[in-house]
Formats: C-alpha cells, structure tokens, sequence
C-alpha cells in the first residue's frame, strides 16, 4: 500500500534580519524545498517592536525580527506566496504576524484562500514549556480560538493551531507525558471552539499537532501511532465528531535540539538522521531536521544544507515512504504502541479530574511532573546510566572545532534604524483609530482577528498592538511553583 499522506519538506529559516532570512528561504527554495519554517525572535514573540528598550541585545538573536508590515514584506520579497505552505513558530503574537503575513498577501494579489501554511498559535504549552506567554490564560485562550475561527471561516488551507508537544518534550518531559499534555491542551482549544458555538466537524480538520522526535528509535516510532489512536478516540467518544476527516491527526515532526551536545558535533548528524528515520516510519506528513550545530549557536549555511539532505536522501533513496506503516505488525512494536497509549490516556484522564490544562497548569501540577521527569533525566545522564557519546562515554581528548554563525551587529543596527523610520513616515492618525478599534473589539465578543488586520494595513506595529492587549488583558506573572 502506498503512503496516503502529503510528506511536506521543511527547514527552519528564521535569524538575523528579515532580508538575511529572505536570502535563506531562497536557498533552501533552489535546494529543492517544499516549505518553509520561520522562527521569529524574542522580542516579536514577546510583542516588543525591535527599537523598544525591552528589545535591547535580542532583536533577531533566536529568530527573524517582525515588527512592522515593511520587516514582512522584506521577508518573503520573491517568494511565490500562492505555491509555498510557510510555517510560523509564534504563539503570544500569532494573530499579528498572521495578519502581516496576509496583508502582504494581499499587497500581491494573493487571496486568503489561497495562502497555506500553519500558525503555532499554542499558547498553553508557553505555560508549561517556554514561557513567551504575555496574556493571562484566560484571555489567550479567547484570542487562540479569534484565529482558529477566522482561518476556519477565511483561510481553509491554512491550519490555525499546530498543538505543540514538542516544546513539553524538549523541557524535560518523557514521551508519555508529551502525547498527554499535548492532547490535554487540544482538549482545551476544542471545548473553547465548541462553546463559542462552532460544529467539531467544521473546524477539527483544521487543526494540527507538532511531536518531537528524540533518540530512542522504537519508542518514538510507538509514539507517533500511539497519537493517531488517541486522537481518534478523544474526537469520537468525547467529543462525537463524525466526520472522518475530524478523526485524522495532521501532525509535523521536529527532530530534537535538546539531545543535540556541543561535544562531538558532528556525531549530531547521525542523531538527527535516526531521529527523521524514526518520524517518517511513524507516519509524519511533515519534518524539519535540525542542523548539526545548533548545541553551539544558530546553523550555517552548511549545517542547514546537511540537515535538509538529511530527510531528501531519506525521501528519495531509503525506499522506507512507499507504505502507509512500515513496521506494523512487530510484536515490539504493537506492545509498545498499545502502552504509550495506555499510559497517555491515563495521564490525560488525570488532567481532566482537575478541570482540564488550564486548571492543571495553574495549579503548577504538570509543570512539576516535566520538572521532576527532567531532574531525573538529567541525573541519569550524570550518573552514566543514560550514556551520551562524546559527553558521558567514548570523550575525545581536544575539544573539535567548528565554525559557527554569528550574527551581524550592522543587520541589527539597520533593523531598528529601520522600524524608527517606518514609524516616522505614516499617518499616526489612521494608526491610533485602528488601535482604538480594536481595543473595543478586545472588549467585546467580536473576533478580533479582523481588526488586528486593519491595524496592521495601518501600518501598526508588533508592539504597538501587542500594548493595546495588554492594556485590555494585562500580562500574566505565574505564582512561584516550589
């Protein structure tokens, strides 16, 4: 049986500046790339525009600085927005930069419906795992589910939400416990949906998931299958969706930065090629293959260039893409998969007996079940029962150097210069009335996506918007968690 799935290529192109990023897609688009990933840096996460204070030492250190609808269109400048799926690693400011992304869009004549891609949008699991929260829960929650609705309704090729268990398993958390709270956090965007009225089957097939792929080759395989079943479960005996398409788990798969050791670099290779191994057989529709280098800093031009021959020799040599479930059948296998569920179902169920994510993550109870799993995680590997090579066992004497990429103070400079300068040279005026809009919108019940798309066509900023919630919203300081 051959594989029924769309196995989209990608590779992480987010750093510097927007024009250096918009050098990089470009490479990887002449190396035979199918779509595109982009990082964004702290400061645009966080709804800070890259001349504010709060912005100083971070514009584009660990991503690509957004902060004005300019920065966008130097981004994608000579990428054909109707036939490339384009991937947003951003979730506090995710309606924002979806906003930038579609007026230029719309700037080229390129409608809604036509543009494809993801938005993360997963802000619940900022609350667990990364901490680029700015808004209360609440609050977020009501604007995850604004976008989730409009994409729905507006961009049927876009997925509003890529449900991140990926950034839970890169903190610390074990496989079973990523497969659990990622769904629990599903689970809470599915029951926000529902009560605003939306029907499970309009808006399920538009949602999607994101899974990590670490370096144990069975239990990750295990775990790819075990998601599909019970996601499957979850959407028929809980939520009673009928339609086939609701059941289907659409999920793209990063191969882990957190098992990547500056010792020994080059040995990351392998590690990242058992990795993507392990998430095709499991069923991925997408994979982005980190690069050998990034224990160090933000990858090379060369490193970049490995990591994608990486998945295009697995895609077109290792014959491992022409069946649907290459290992099923294994007793290993089957037994595995049938735990990990087993498991992930009950940890669920456990969550649930606490009002849902939201209620567990305030309470701090899965933030300290993923700090107690890394502590002891991280003791293994101290004391030798989990080996590393070249860091625990088999050490080499001389450090091995290799080059890294660093970034370009001038990019930085010339990034500010230029959102102090886009700022001086609109109409203020058609700004602040965009602004105000949206703050009676925040207030209200309307969807507020469309009012942040005006703001944006009126040349509002990342920050400037991102103020105008907080001002409604206020920003959120977790109690301290002993």
């Amino acid at each position: 049986m051959y594989r029924e799935r769309l196995w989209t290529m990608r590779q992480y192109s987010g750093y510097g500046s927007a024009e250096a990023t918009n050098e990089r897609f470009n490479f990887l688009i002449s190396q035979g790339q199918t779509g595109l990933s982009v990082a964004f840096d702290l400061p645009t996460q966080l709804g800070y525009d890259s001349d504010s204070e709060r912005a100083q030492g971070e514009v584009g250190r660990v991503g690509v600085p957004i902060s004005t609808i300019a920065n966008m269109q130097a981004l994608v400048r000579g990428i054909d927005l109707g036939n490339v799926s384009t991937s947003m690693t951003i979730n506090a400011t995710a309606a924002i930069m979806l906003a930038m992304y579609v007026s230029v869009g719309d700037i080229r004549g390129v409608p809604l419906n036509k543009l494809r891609g993801t938005t993360q949008n997963d802000i619940l699991k900022e609350y667990i795992a990364r901490n680029t929260y700015i808004f209360p829960p609440e609050q977020s929650l009501r604007l995850a589910t604004d976008l989730i609705e409009f994409c729905a309704q507006k961009m049927p090729s876009w997925h509003p939400i890529s449900i991140s268990g990926y950034h839970i398993r890169e903190s610390g958390a074990t496989a079973i416990q990523e497969l659990a709270y990622a769904f629990a956090n599903a689970k809470e965007y599915v029951r926000s949906c529902m009560q605003r009225g939306l029907d499970i089957d309009w808006f399920a097939p538009h949602l999607s998931f994101f899974f990590a792929s670490h370096n144990d080759f069975i239990e990750e395989i295990a775990k790819f299958r075990a998601a599909r079943r019970i996601w499957a479960h979850i959407m028929r005996e809980e939520f009673h969706a009928k339609n086939p398409e609701s059941l289907k788990l659409r999920f793209h798969t990063q191969t882990s930065g957190e098992t990547l050791t500056a010792q020994q670099p080059l040995n990351n290779v392998v590690r990242v090629t058992l990795q993507a191994l392990a998430a095709v057989l499991g069923g991925t529709q997408s994979l982005h293959t980190n690069s050998m280098d990034e224990a160090l800093a933000l990858p090379t031009e060369e490193a970049v260039k490995v990591a994608l021959r990486t998945q295009q020799i697995i895609a077109y040599e290792s014959g491992v893409t022409q069946t649907a479930d290459p290992l099923g059948g294994s007793y290993y296998l089957e037994i595995l998969t049938r735990d990990l569920e087993k498991a992930a179902l009950s940890e669920i169920e456990t969550v649930d007996k606490m009002g849902g994510s939201v209620k567990a993550i305030q309470k701090g109870y899965i933030q300290a079940q993923i700090r107690e799993s890394a502590f002891k995680q991280q003791m293994d590997i101290e004391n030798g029962r989990k080996k590393l090579v070249g860091v625990n066992i088999l050490k080499d004497p001389k450090p091995y150097r290799i080059k890294i990429h660093r970034i370009n103070a001038s990019s930085v400079r010339k990034q500010i210069s230029t959102v102090k300068t886009f700022k001086r040279k609109r109409n203020k005026s058609h700004v602040d009335r965009s602004l105000r809009k949206l703050e009676n919108a925040l207030a209200g019940t309307q969807n507020v996506v469309p009012f942040i798309i005006t703001a944006v066509r009126e040349r509002a900023t990342t920050g400037e918007i991102s103020d105008i919630v907080r001002e409604a919203y206020g920003e959120f300081h977790p109690k301290t968690i002993i």
